[in-house]
């Protein structure tokens, strides 16, 4: 028995006869004879009596009647699903990136993702790198945005680098070494420094050897805080620097509440922001939405003036 088989017997019972009902279904009355048949000799009933030079639907038809039509509805619901998920206006799916990212990314990619895919459904996380990675391996994320760089070497994740980000140092406009040209790492440290997120060992071995310090990189900062809120809130509101990419402090860039400082030596450090998903893996079609936004997203991003002297352009 098939759905089509289905459909012809739905056919029949709407039209009364089998020329009628095989006009309908664009089939010979032949052709629809033995369908009818095949599916009697399936059910292992009657289907239709003749009466009057019209087919009635006998009480075997009568009771699969209900089931039939629904059997037939979900078929074309579920080719309906299949279609809205090709056109990438239905699925499930679930991404995320880090807070500094979102601030700037999350909001327009939902926004897009929404617009005419009702049936669409999303989750987003926003994590540090290491937690998306971990949400990602246990199949709780279909892709993130982050730090490819992270991810590059195993052979079960996909990488895409779209943008690479330099380190640079940034102070509230008016902060006292504001417009210094060749500031020392001794000029900052006379500051409040503040470091957003979580640093691994590894970097902080490296931010110290770079600038000649000794001892543990975070018993130099006042504040380690990995909401962004709160970071942005102490910078503006004290003497505080702060070392980061430009993604934190963009929308402060561009509207010139902060500044960048010419730190030397400049920090060396980069972050590569890309896609990350699990290699081999079918999503959804909407998730080639989701990818597109973020290149142009990005491709938009590699246009940004520089914030200043020394700091990530």
């Amino acid at each position: 028995m098939n759905t089509r088989q289905l459909r012809h017997l739905l056919a029949v019972i709407e039209a009364g006869s089998i020329s009628g009902a095989a006009q309908q279904v664009h089939l010979s009355q032949p052709a629809l004879s033995r369908s009818l048949r095949a599916l009697e000799d399936e059910l292992r009933a009657p289907l239709f009596d003749r009466v009057d030079r019209r087919l009635v639907p006998t009480p075997f038809a009568q009771a699969y009647l209900a089931r039939a039509r629904r059997i037939v509805s979900e078929e074309a619901e579920g080719l309906r699903e299949l279609a809205l998920m090709h056109s990438g206006r239905a699925g499930s799916l679930a991404f995320g990136m880090g807070s500094a990212l979102a601030r700037e990314l999350l909001g327009g990619l939902v926004i897009e993702l929404m617009a005419g895919a009702p049936r669409l459904k999303l989750r987003t996380l926003i994590e540090t790198t290491d937690r998306l990675l971990a949400a990602l391996r246990a199949e709780e994320l279909d892709f993130f945005v982050g730090d490819v760089r992270a991810a590059d070497t195993d052979a079960e994740l996909q990488v895409e680098p779209l943008h690479a980000c330099r380190f640079g140092w940034f102070a509230r406009n008016g902060h006292p070494l504001q417009g210094r040209p060749g500031l020392s790492i001794r000029d900052v440290l006379r500051h409040p420094l503040v470091a957003p997120g979580f640093i691994t060992p590894e970097q902080g071995r490296r931010f110290m050897r770079h600038y000649g310090l000794t001892g543990s990189m975070l018993d130099r900062f006042t504040l380690q805080c990995a909401d962004g809120s709160t970071v942005r809130s102490v910078l503006m509101a004290t003497d505080a620097v702060m070392p980061a990419i430009e993604l934190t402090m963009l929308q402060e860039l561009r509207a010139g509440s902060v500044v960048a400082l010419d730190v030397q030596p400049a920090l060396d450090a980069e972050l590569v922001l890309g896609i990350v998903q699990r290699a081999g893996r079918t999503l959804v079609p909407a998730a080639a939405r989701a990818f597109d936004f973020v290149r142009q997203y990005f491709a938009a991003l590699g246009g940004e003036p520089a914030a200043g002297k020394g700091a990530p352009g």
